[in-house]
């Protein structure tokens, strides 16, 4: 057998149906929530973590044996494990690697974090005799947190902004919050009263 050089063999990536199947298991129980079909697609093939024919064919067979169920939630169909893939999860898990494991949960993780931010905010660009105005708008759980408007010279520095805002919104409502709220006065001019002002 071909032996990889400072490569260990448990950073292979899944090659069998039946690892791919335990690893959807393992993730779908660990994250305790339902995906959509893209959403897994995603977090398994999105990082070359999972071949793509291997996935669609896990997910087929795991939907056959009943270990995946399908529901139907406001017109988007949502996968879910079973209660018999949820007892199968656990007991299995360890016969996919860890670090393979963990890396498919770090994938999840970080799309999860960014639809959610991609949900918190709202940006919007108009036009403007001498420019554009950025709109911006931060909300959680239904409630507006900020809103902001910013000028932008031109299109193209306009949807700079837009993506910048976009990129980590908690990040830019937390560096505004903690300027408008600071309470350190700003240090006094060299400047006395007294003094007579030099000309």
């Amino acid at each position: 057998m071909f032996r990889y050089p400072n490569i260990k063999p448990e950073v292979f990536n899944p090659r069998e149906v039946y690892e791919v199947k335990l690893l959807m298991a393992y993730f779908l129980r660990q994250i305790d929530r339902a995906c959509t079909y893209a959403q897994l697609l995603e977090i398994f093939t999105g990082e070359g973590i999972v071949d793509y024919f291997l996935f669609i064919e896990a997910l087929k067979e795991m939907l056959d044996t009943g270990v995946i169920v399908k529901r139907s939630e406001d017109g988007i169909d949502l996968y879910e494990l079973s209660e018999k893939g949820r007892d199968g999860a656990e007991s299995f898990k360890k016969l996919v690697p860890k670090s393979v494991r963990d890396r498919v949960l770090a994938s999840g993780l970080r799309l999860f974090a960014r639809l959610k931010a991609e949900q918190s905010i709202q940006t919007d660009i108009k036009e403007h005799e001498n420019g554009c105005i950025v709109s911006c708008t931060v909300s959680d759980s239904g409630i507006t947190l900020m809103e902001l408007s910013l000028f932008a010279p031109d299109r193209e520095q306009a949807e700079h902004i837009a993506r910048k805002m976009r990129a980590n919104p908690a990040e830019l409502y937390g560096r505004i919050l903690d300027y408008v709220v600071c309470t350190e006065e700003a240090p006094s001019a060299p400047f006395e009263e007294d003094s007579p002002a030099e000309i």
